[in-house]
């Protein structure tokens, strides 16, 4: 397993570059949360900092490599990724949504990953029934520690991909 490591400050609505680190201590990464504009910003406030969601992950040159964000339309709640890198969308969708703590679905339309998601355990990303990858926050001294570990067999090797979809729907959620 590749293993990544970050802290992030207790602050959800915080959008300091935090850098994801890889288990040589090199940084791998870069993650930041974006508002489009000041007014986007300003209103997240009154939606207790969940409801303009946009995360931007960068690879270690400082390169934009995934976004994610988070979509609501007519009631409905999803998030939408882009792989900067190929050029690629994901959707990312709730499932069981009446359940106290709902299952995710990732898809391009050919791939599909059921991310189960823990409050205080690993959350486990499967793909075909087997880990592909794992992401656990913990609360220690007024910061969140968080841990990425991504199996060799896994069909998405891409850390951007991981953290952004962890930093928006696992840490932040919905």
């Amino acid at each position: 397993m590749k293993i990544y490591t970050y802290t992030h400050p207790r602050e959800i609505e915080s959008v300091i570059e935090v850098p994801i680190f890889d288990d040589n201590g090199q940084i791998a990464a870069i993650s930041k949360r974006i508002y489009d504009n000041r007014l986007k910003k300003a209103l997240d406030q009154f939606f207790d900092y969940r409801y303009f969601l946009k995360y931007e992950v960068s690879n270690k040159s400082g390169e934009k490599s995934f976004t994610i964000k988070k979509v609501i339309r007519r009631g409905k709640l999803w998030y939408e990724g882009f792989d900067h890198k190929i050029g690629k969308k994901y959707i990312i969708t709730y499932e069981n949504w009446k359940m106290a703590i709902p299952e995710l679905t990732i898809t391009d339309g050919v791939i599909k990953i059921q991310v189960n998601k823990q409050m205080e355990d690993w959350s486990e990303f499967l793909f075909e029934e087997t880990l592909a990858a794992r992401w656990k926050a913990e609360f220690l001294n007024d910061q969140f520690y968080m841990t990425l570990q991504i199996d060799e067999n896994s069909p998405i090797q891409n850390v951007e991909f991981y953290i952004a979809i962890s930093q928006a729907a696992l840490f932040v959620g919905a």
